[in-house]
Formats: C-alpha cells, sequence, structure tokens
C-alpha cells in the first residue's frame, strides 16, 4: 500500500521538473544576480538597468505605461524610481496634462550612467546568447508570449 507521503513526494518531484513558474523564478534569479554583479561598477542593479533603459526615450513618459511594460504596479515601481531619482539620475515631475500624474525622463546623469551600463550589458548579453546558442530566439519569444 503506497503511503500518501509517497504520493505528495511523487507530484512535488513532477512539479519540480515541470513547472514553467518555477523554472522561470530560478532562471530570473540567476540572471539578476549575474547581472547585478556585472553592473555593480555602475552603481546600478539589474532591475535598475532596466528601468533606465525603459526611461530612455525623447519624451518623459508617465507611470502607468513604465509600470505596464516591466509587468509591475504602480506602488513598486514608485520604490523602485525612489533611489534613481535621490542619485540623480531619474527625474520624477508633475504631469502638465494631468496634476495628479508623474512623468519620468533620465537626467543627463542617468543618460551617462545608462550609456555605462549598456557597455557592460553588451558584452554580458553577448556571452550569455553565445552559450544558449540558437535557442536564444525561441527562449525570447516564449518569454513575450508569456508576458
Amino acid at each position: 500500500m503506497m503511503k500518501k507521503s509517497d504520493d505528495l513526494y511523487r507530484a512535488t518531484a513532477h512539479i519540480r521538473e515541470a513547472c514553467l513558474c518555477l523554472h522561470a523564478q530560478r532562471a530570473a534569479r540567476a540572471l539578476a544576480r549575474h547581472f547585478d554583479e556585472a553592473l555593480r561598477p555602475c552603481g546600478l542593479t539589474s532591475g535598475q538597468f532596466s528601468l533606465l533603459v525603459v526611461l530612455n526615450r525623447p519624451d518623459p513618459v508617465g507611470m502607468g505605461p513604465v509600470a505596464n511594460f516591466l509587468a509591475m504596479d504602480r506602488s513598486t515601481l514608485t520604490a523602485n524610481l525612489k533611489p534613481l531619482e535621490r542619485d540623480g539620475l531619474v527625474a520624477v515631475a508633475i504631469d502638465p496634462q494631468d496634476r495628479r500624474g508623474r512623468k519620468l525622463s533620465l537626467t543627463p546623469q542617468g543618460r551617462k550612467t545608462l550609456r555605462a551600463a549598456m557597455s557592460i550589458w553588451k558584452g554580458e548579453h553577448e556571452a550569455l546568447e553565445k552559450e544558449i546558442g540558437a535557442d536564444a530566439d525561441m527562449l525570447r519569444a516564449g518569454l513575450r508570449a508569456i508576458a
């Protein structure tokens, strides 16, 4: 007779092998740690780098589109913006069209920091794509479909 604990173990073993969410979380944490370390000389984390990339546009952008693109809520975005604003990399201004809203933009220092970080990112990303091989485009497509 099989014990319920054996049944539970087999079920969780299957989840450990098959769960897309679990594997995506593990991969995301590993990638974030890797890029956090690589971007450390610029004083950025991988998340901050991503935020600067999204804000690098000709005109200031509202918080809603940025939060939507990064798949985060506004309160998380606000928390992530605070250190970037404190360090003079991002400007947060009142939206002249809607005084309740905020417009986000990179400062000149933010663009300078982003430029330095991009050269690091490029080398790290090329190495990662080389390691992944031909599957990189398929992986990117799958991740976009999920997002």
